[in-house]
């Protein structure tokens, strides 16, 4: 079943084309990585997917759904969630009260009812403690459960703003350069983690990478985009190996090779 599909967006910053025709299609349960030169346009598609930035034309749809036009908050609300280049957390919460917070979307209780702590509240109470454990417990950060984020690593960060994204429990997590700013052993762990994720909580990610070895072996499909126009799409092999992709990164495509040698 197809999860995210847009068609033909479009997007200009004045006289900067930033998406030209863009289109794609992820199933539910892939992992697909999106690959490209800085400038290319990977975060802008990305803003636009969630809501952040609005196309001039095009389509996006998620899980059927028409949410071109549709809030950011109604978008987490169908099951978006996403995370950022900088690492957004409130800073005066613990690691828990942060995952907490993000499982607002999922309490059926009343305001009242919590003012109350009637049942129902408590209901909610437990089943979002649980929801955290469960989602700490995965990412192995159950020890900074009470800190603070000025008291942890930049690294560690990274994946505390990992957590707090899927306890919104998305059914699309959009990964906006993961491995960016962490220690080689992270990014290490960070691909078994990722096919992790999937297999347990049923997410479907689409990646932003430019540690490149991580997001071909993690990637069963990846998109190509320069000038902000897809230009290849396949498995990360066919992908890496196209003239246009050679192009945009090295300035050269295989045939120069060939002619060089």
């Amino acid at each position: 079943m197809t999860l995210l599909r847009t068609e033909g967006l479009k997007l200009r910053f004045g006289g900067v084309v930033a998406l030209d025709d863009v289109s794609i299609s992820i199933d539910e349960g892939e992992i697909v990585g999106l690959l490209g030169p800085n400038g290319a346009g990977k975060t802008t598609l990305f803003n636009v997917i969630s809501g952040l930035l609005k196309p001039e034309s095009g389509r996006i749809e998620l899980g059927g759904r028409n949410i071109t036009r549709a809030l950011p908050y109604e978008r987490a609300l169908a099951g978006l969630g996403r995370t950022f280049q900088h690492i957004k957390l409130f800073g005066s919460h613990t690691v828990e009260e942060n995952l907490l917070a993000a499982q607002h979307r999922h309490l059926s209780s009343s305001t009242l009812a919590a003012m109350l702590r009637l049942p129902s509240w408590r209901r909610d109470e437990v089943e979002a403690r649980r929801r955290v454990d469960a989602v700490l417990e995965l990412i192995n950060l159950e020890r900074y459960r009470h800190h603070r984020p000025a008291e942890l690593s930049y690294g560690t960060l990274r994946f505390v703003e990992l957590a707090a994204v899927l306890s919104l429990q998305p059914r699309l997590l959009l990964l906006d350069e993961p491995a960016s700013g962490i220690a080689q052993r992270e990014a290490e762990a960070l691909g078994p983690l990722l096919r992790e994720i999937r297999d347990v909580l049923g997410c479907t990610i689409f990646l932003i990478e430019h540690d490149m070895p991580l997001l071909l072996s993690v990637s069963e499909r990846v998109y190509a985009l320069d000038f902000g126009q897809v230009i290849a799409e396949g498995e990360p092999d066919e992908v890496t190996a196209d003239d246009r992709v050679l192009s945009s990164y090295l300035g050269r495509t295989r045939r120069d090779d060939v002619a060089a040698r």
